[in-house]
């Protein structure tokens, strides 16, 4: 029969938070609780009468609590099938009684890491016994309904209501595939920490709390997010974030954090920056980054490092944009930017923390380090005759930053503090630096004086020779090129400098 009355639970949990109402719900359904520990004491301190799993298996909890549940006296009544005639057979022979709700969780093995604990602290919190109830119960979803997380309580109390205490085989599989999406990241888990010495060539990510987006990158695709966007940030107005937008709330955040210490503006349009820079202020930062590319600020992704006051906020809210990310913001501020509805207002709550990247390609999956390395005064090495300002070498390492997070093929035409234009995505480097020229020229900005940084080398004299006909005076590149000296030479004929950092850059 699909539909199975619950007489006999077997609940054992870690979490006993939300467990109450469930208990009283079985109680009041005739339930009889089989149980161990803590988990035993909890039932008995509400008044139910519990069958100790000692009881049941004859043997104590032995080899400090390693050992509990392994025994066929509890396997046996989760798995055996009650429509084989041989298993119920079996079942009566060894005088097994059926189990048919489990409620088990798992030791907090990922929490235990999170939390710096030892490696001995870490071990110990490797569920045995839990996960085989868990697996166990699952695999005979046809008999036994399996709970394994406290975050299918709620659930579990409205099904055990609606239907008096039985369950429909619909619900048995829904909640044994919820049961494995448990296991598995579970041991995914634990896999990744035995990995960061062994480096098994194996991929495995799991991520839990899917969160489906109105569509993909277009309105034909089905886009999901999988992550803790809520640990992220608190969004404090506007609509649903949709897949471009975290695209582009991905790359805003990694770019602002290049500069820890300063106060910084950026501008994303379609994952690259139309206008970068640093001031006193957030407002001067913001007019300074606007100032760049006044055309595709329109409808673009704002973030800062600092908090966002009145006056930052009167300046930007004369530009329609998608969305603003910053770490604070003055109550006054807050609400003259959420005077547009639609508008995406995001608090970032705390730093990004990944150190690897992955997409699908090729019917398999591509992984690699973040690009961490942010070029630093300590990496440059002055190729030219004469040697960068003081000046100079910071326009160049802000213009760096810049352009690590830039598609490329790219090039960054600043000065200290202030992006004055991108080229970005082209085929060729040419094609980049004649773009930054063109896009500087068309917002009336000067690049007289303003450097000039590449995410790869120059493999020919072309770009430095195009620069200094528009006044750069400074080149920061990574070096590497068998015609480096082509661009050395050019640089040193022309009153030039150029470093090298010995850091390529590619972002595709």
């Amino acid at each position: 029969m699909s539909q199975k009355k619950i007489t006999r639970a077997l609940i054992s949990v870690f979490y006993k938070d939300g467990l109450e109402p469930i208990i009283h719900e079985l109680a009041k359904q005739g339930v009889e609780f089989v149980s161990t520990g803590g988990t035993q004491d909890f039932i008995e301190k509400l008044g139910y009468k519990v069958i100790p799993v000692e009881q049941l298996t004859g043997y104590p909890s032995i080899f400090g609590g390693r050992v509990k549940t392994l025994h066929p006296a509890v396997f046996g009544g989760i798995l055996y099938r009650r429509d084989d005639s041989g298993d119920v057979k079996q079942a009566s022979e060894f005088k097994i009684e059926a189990i048919d709700l489990v409620i088990v969780d798992l030791y907090p093995f990922e929490e235990t890491v999170a939390k710096g604990g030892s490696e001995e602290d870490i071990i110990e919190k490797i569920d045995i016994g839990g996960i085989s109830l868990i697996r166990g119960a699952a695999k005979n979803f046809n008999d036994v309904l399996i709970v394994s997380s406290r975050n299918q309580y709620e659930e579990l109390l409205q099904l055990l209501k609606s239907k008096n205490g039985s369950t429909e085989i619909a619900d048995r599989k829904r909640f044994a595939a919820l049961a494995f999406d448990v296991t598995s990241h579970y041991d995914s888990a634990i896999f990744g920490y035995f990995n960061q010495e062994q480096n098994i060539p194996s991929f495995k990510s799991s991520y839990q709390n899917g969160k489906t987006l109105r569509y993909g990158e277009n309105p034909h695709q089905k886009g999901i997010y999988f992550g803790d966007l809520d640990g992220l940030f608190e969004q404090l107005n506007g609509k649903e974030l949709s897949y471009n937008n975290l695209v582009d709330v991905d790359a805003a955040v990694n770019l602002v954090k290049e500069f820890e210490g300063e106060t910084a503006f950026v501008i994303i349009k379609h994952t690259n920056a139309c206008g970068v820079a640093t001031a006193p202020s957030v407002k001067e930062a913001y007019l300074k980054s606007f100032q760049a590319d006044t055309i595709s600020a329109f409808g673009g992704v704002l973030a800062t490092n600092q908090k966002i006051d009145l006056g930052a906020a009167q300046e930007m809210n004369k530009l329609f944009f998608e969305i603003l990310i910053a770490p604070d913001y003055e109550p006054a501020a807050l609400e003259l930017l959420k005077s547009k509805k639609n508008r995406i207002i995001l608090q970032q709550k705390q730093e990004l923390s990944g150190t690897k990247q992955f997409k699908s390609l090729l019917n398999g999956v591509i992984e690699q380090d973040l690009d961490l390395h942010t070029d630093a005064k300590a990496d440059l090495k002055t190729v030219t005759s004469r040697a960068p300002s003081e000046q100079e070498v910071k326009a160049l390492l802000f213009a760096s930053k810049i352009c690590k997070h830039t598609k490329s093929n790219t090039i960054i035409l600043a000065v200290d503090g202030q992006m004055l234009s991108s080229g970005v995505g082209q085929t060729s480097r040419v094609d980049a630096l004649k773009q930054a020229i063109e896009k500087a020229k068309s917002f009336g900005l000067e690049l007289r004086n303003a450097v000039m940084a590449s995410d790869a080398f120059f493999p020919f004299p072309d770009c430095v020779e195009i620069a200094s006909q528009q006044g750069i005076v400074s080149v920061i590149q990574p070096g590497g090129s068998i015609k480096d000296k082509d661009s050395i030479d050019f640089c040193d004929n022309h009153n030039m400098t150029m470093v090298f950092t010995g850091y390529r850059h590619f972002k595709h």
